[in-house]
Parts: C-alpha cells; sequence; structure tokens
C-alpha cells in the first residue's frame, strides 16, 4: 500500500492535493471501522461458540473452569512479585532524591545566597560610591561650565 509521490518536475496535475490527502485519511478510517465491526463480530461470535460449548458437557466444563482457577492463581502470583518488584523501585528512587538529589539542591541553595551576599557588598562598597563620585563629578563640571571656567 506504498504510495509514491511524483517528483517535484512533475506536472501539478500529477501531485497530491489537499483533497488526495482527505480521501486518503477518509479511506483510511473506513477501513479502521471496517476492521473494528469485524472484531467485534467474531469476539462476539466466539464467546457464544464457548458458551454452546461448555453447555453440552458438564465434566469438560468442569475440567475447564479448574484450569481457569489455575492460570488465575498464577497470574495473582505474579501480579503479587510484580507489585513487590514496584515497590522495592519506588523505595529505591525514594532513597536516591534523599540521599543524592537533595544535597545537591542544598549545595545549590547554598551557593545562590552567597552570591546574593557578594552582589549586596559589592552593590554597597563599589557601585554606590562610584555612583555618587561621578554625579558630584558632574555637578562640578556642570557648576565650572556655568560660571564659564569650561568650555562645553
Amino acid at each position: 500500500m506504498a504510495e509514491t509521490t511524483p517528483p517535484p518536475s512533475a506536472p501539478p496535475s500529477a501531485r497530491p492535493t489537499a483533497q488526495d490527502a482527505d480521501r486518503e485519511a477518509e479511506r483510511r478510517n473506513r477501513q479502521t471501522g471496517i476492521a473494528v465491526a469485524v472484531s467485534a463480530i467474531l469476539f462476539v461470535a466466539l464467546i457464544a461458540l464457548a458458551v454452546f460449548g461448555l453447555t453440552r458437557d458438564a465434566r469438560v466444563t468442569e475440567n475447564i473452569r479448574d484450569i481457569f482457577i489455575i492460570f488465575l492463581a498464577l497470574e495473582s502470583l505474579i501480579i503479587g512479585a510484580a507489585l513487590i518488584i514496584l515497590i522495592i523501585q519506588l523505595a529505591s528512587l525514594i532513597n536516591l532524591l534523599n540521599n543524592e538529589i537533595k544535597p545537591i539542591l542544598d549545595a545549590t541553595n547554598e551557593t545562590i545566597n552567597t552570591l546574593r551576599g557578594t552582589t549586596e557588598f559589592l552593590g554597597q562598597n563599589l557601585v554606590e560610591p562610584v555612583m555618587k563620585l561621578n554625579s558630584y563629578l558632574a555637578g562640578l563640571q556642570r557648576m565650572l561650565e556655568l560660571v564659564g571656567l569650561k568650555k562645553k
């Protein structure tokens, strides 16, 4: 069902259009619907056949019932083992979060707090005095311009 698209040098009438894509999608949807309907009918027919077959002979029905009970017991054992493995994996994940990721987050928070303190220190002891000096120098320059000692 692989469709090939014509090369770009093909005439425009040979290139796929939006209508072609819509038709293709509609065809796929129709095929999917038919497949689902056939599967449902087949499933119902198999159920009816099984019920008919099980009502014919009581001894065969009892044997099949016993086999299904054994399969269900084995399935419950497998599910129980899977749950135990899941709980062990969950405990391992919690251990990983507590013992490895939490210290990394604590160290990151400590680094951020140190950086915040450094920024405040530089702002108060370096940036503020430089800004004050620049403002005083700008005021002095403007005063000298007004007095006429300095040209613009």
